[in-house]
């Protein structure tokens, strides 16, 4: 699994010119897929994204969690995560999870953020061709590989 966040002032995403997420201040998470996730691997995602220090104090240290800014969370699922370039020119899909399996650990994803958090989730549209818009704050972005994290 692996996440983009992004720190922003506010995100929305647009379907067909219709707004079907939108936040204020909070995480723009795109959100992606391999062999070998699961529900635990999942878990932990939401549990590490929410306990996250990384918006700025009143002494522009990096030291604030989401919960302490009051800030909300958009959830957009992004396939091309998993998106393989070494070889040619156009990128290679295989390493991404197939769409049924996907699209049930998305939603739980967010429930888990939910669940954990206590907040309502904005998402986009699993599989959907979205716009998302974004004003970020700093900005501020990272990478999270639950490979990485969790192995």
């Amino acid at each position: 699994m692996k996440v983009v966040l992004q720190t922003v002032k506010n995100a929305h995403v647009d379907i067909l010119g219709k707004t079907v997420g939108s936040i204020s201040n909070g995480y723009l998470l795109l959100v992606g897929f391999t062999d070998g996730d699961n529900r635990e691997i999942v878990t932990k995602m939401a549990d590490k994204i929410l306990k996250l220090r990384v918006f700025a104090d009143e002494k522009r240290q990096i030291n604030l969690s989401l919960d302490t800014v009051n800030g909300d969370i958009i959830s957009i699922s992004q396939f091309t995560l998993y998106a393989d370039v070494t070889n040619g020119r156009r990128p290679s899909f295989i390493n991404a999870l197939h769409p049924h399996e996907a699209e049930p650990l998305y939603h739980f994803f967010n429930q888990e953020l939910e669940r954990i958090s206590g907040k309502h989730i904005e998402t986009g549209v699993f599989g959907a061709d979205m716009e998302v818009y974004s004003v970020n704050d700093g900005p501020f972005t990272l990478v999270l590989d639950s490979k990485e994290l969790f192995s």
